[in-house]
C-alpha cells in the first residue's frame, strides 16, 4: 500500500489547568491514505476535536508523531505550519465564517492572499470553484443574500481554491436543515469520488454514515476504526 497521507504514532495531547494535567489524547495510532473519506466521531470531551486540530495543523502533539504527506509536523515552525494549513488543507466549519460585506467570489479568493498564485488568476480560479459547487449564478451575492446551504457551498468552494490534498470538515451540516445537509454531503461525496481526501468530524452517527470509514473516540482514545459497509448515498436520498 502507498505511503499514508497522514501517519499518526502514539499521539498524545495534554493540557495543563492549574496544577492539574488533562490528557485530551492518550496515545493514538492512525493511518489515513489519499482518497479516503473518514468520519471522526465521539461525544463532547472524547478527544475528536483535539484529534481534528492535530490533523489540521491547528495544534501540535505533546508527545508522539504526526506526519502529513511525509513531513513530520513537530519539526515545523509556526509559519511553516500555517503554510501547510493554507496550501495543503481546505477547512469547512459549522459556522460558515464568511465575510459579510464581501461577495461570494471574493470570499472564495481569501486563501489566495497567502499563496503564490498571481492575483490576475484569483477570480478565474474562484469562479471555477463556485461553478463546481453549483453557485455560478450567485458569485456576486453577499452572504446575507444566500441561504445557509448556499453559504456552506461558498465555504466549500473556498476550501477547494488551493487544490488541497485534504478537506477537513468540522460539523459541516450542524447549522443546516435535513435536506440542505443532504445536498452538502452529496457535494463531499462527489469530491471524494474525484479523489479528494475528506475528513469529517461529527457527533451525529447518521452523518458519519456518509463516510467510507468511521473512527470513534472516547476519553482520549481511539476505541473503534471500521470500514463502513453500508454507506449512505446523499444524492439518492436528497434527490440532488
Amino acid at each position: 500500500m502507498s505511503q499514508p497521507l497522514l501517519k499518526v504514532r502514539q499521539a498524545k495531547k495534554v493540557y495543563t489547568m492549574g496544577d492539574e494535567k488533562v490528557w485530551a489524547l492518550k496515545g493514538v495510532d492512525l493511518d489515513i491514505h489519499q482518497g479516503e473519506f473518514v468520519a471522526i466521531m465521539g461525544s463532547s470531551g472524547s478527544g475528536k476535536s483535539t484529534m481534528m486540530n492535530l490533523l489540521g495543523c491547528l495544534d501540535i502533539a505533546s508527545e508522539g508523531s504526526i506526519a502529513f504527506a511525509g513531513q513530520e509536523l513537530s519539526t515545523l515552525s509556526k509559519n511553516e505550519l500555517a503554510s501547510v494549513r493554507n496550501q495543503r488543507i481546505g477547512f469547512v466549519f459549522q459556522q460558515f465564517n464568511l465575510l459579510p460585506r464581501t461577495s461570494a467570489l471574493d470570499n472564495v479568493t481569501l486563501p489566495l492572499l497567502y499563496s503564490k498564485v498571481p492575483e490576475a488568476d484569483w477570480h478565474s480560479r474562484a469562479r471555477q470553484c463556485l461553478e463546481s459547487v453549483g453557485l455560478a449564478s450567485r458569485m456576486d451575492h453577499h452572504p446575507g443574500q444566500l441561504s445557509g446551504g448556499q453559504q456552506q457551498r461558498v465555504a466549500i468552494a473556498r476550501a477547494l481554491i488551493n487544490d488541497p490534498l485534504m478537506i477537513l470538515a468540522d460539523e459541516p451540516t450542524g447549522a443546516l436543515d435535513t435536506q440542505t445537509g443532504l445536498e452538502v454531503m452529496a457535494l463531499f461525496q462527489g469530491l471524494n469520488q474525484q479523489g479528494k481526501t475528506i475528513i469529517l468530524v461529527t457527533h451525529e452517527p447518521e452523518i458519519a454514515q456518509f463516510a467510507k470509514r468511521k473512527l470513534t473516540f472516547r476519553d482520549g482514545e481511539l476505541i473503534s476504526d471500521e470500514q463502513n459497509t453500508n454507506v449512505r448515498q446523499a444524492a439518492l436520498e436528497g434527490n440532488v
